[in-house]
């Protein structure tokens, strides 16, 4: 069976759906299954300051000799005033999503200099070779959320902004190394009906999965669509979890596995 599929591999259009199909029975092995991935919130947390950030930075490095912890950063509003100017120039998609990885770095190295004193590194793509032994050492490592994709990000079907930012880039993380956790920090529950800060009336959603959420097509979604596009193809990244991180404990909470915020499954 599997020299067969070698065959098919070496000699065959690598689209072909048959073969596609007859490489989906090997299991994916999950790389990193005791570390969690933590996307930091740009816009929603970070740009809060200090009241937000230094109380998570507390809770942060109180769960590290308990948990591995690779920790990504969004991006925020100086992200979305750079696309603003960009779009005005008339900069092309690709060009606009280097512009919001430059800010998530910013704020990627925010955080790294908070947690210096602990010994956790900030790395970059091309160190990601080296995370196993980050974490084996420091059990947590800083990167920046966005995607390396920078010329490379593909066009939104509407307008100019960069489908996948740094919540798929964190996401991604979690789906390729075959994460314990994917923990999302946001300032608000979980994910509502609508907004919460909009409308009083939104309800809160505790748990719903992917397809679920797609087909209810609401106004407004705590994560990036892209997320829950990729969740419904998903062969490790199966569960995501979106926390309020300004409430004292959650993160620990969420770390230990516990059912708090809202827990979106791919299935």
């Amino acid at each position: 069976m599997i020299e067969d599929l070698t065959q098919k591999i070496l000699n065959t259009n690598l689209e072909d759906p048959s073969l596609l199909d007859n490489t989906a029975q090997f299991q994916s092995k999950k790389l990193l299954p005791n570390a969690n991935v933590v996307k930091i919130g740009g816009q929603s947390f970070i740009d809060r300051g200090k009241k937000a950030v230094f109380p998570l930075i507390k809770e942060i490095k109180e769960n590290l000799p308990h948990h591995q912890m690779i920790i990504g950063t969004g991006a925020g509003t100086r992200a979305r005033h750079a696309y603003s100017v960009g779009m005005d120039q008339g900069m092309p998609t690709g060009v606009l999503g280097l512009l919001g990885t430059f800010v998530s770095i910013q704020n990627a190295k925010m955080i790294h200099y908070l947690l210096t004193e602990e010994g956790v590194p900030y790395i970059e793509p091309g160190g990601f070779s080296q995370l196993p032994l980050y974490l084996k050492q420091n059990n947590a490592v800083i990167f920046f959320g966005m995607p390396p994709y920078t010329y490379w990000q593909r066009s939104p079907e509407i307008g100019k902004i960069p489908p996948y930012r740094t919540d798929t880039g964190c996401y991604l993380i979690s789906e390729a190394y075959g994460t314990k956790n994917m923990i999302y920090i946001k300032d608000v529950d979980g994910l509502y009906t609508n907004d919460p800060k909009k409308d009083k009336n939104a309800k809160f959603i505790p748990s719903i999965t992917a397809e679920e959420l797609v087909e209810r097509d609401l106004d407004d979604v705590v994560v990036e669509r892209a997320v829950i596009d990729m969740m419904k193809s998903a062969k490790n990244g199966t569960q995501i979890q979106i926390i309020n991180g300004l409430v004292p404990g959650n993160f620990t909470k969420a770390l230990n596995g516990e059912k708090v915020g809202t827990i979106i499954t791919s299935k």
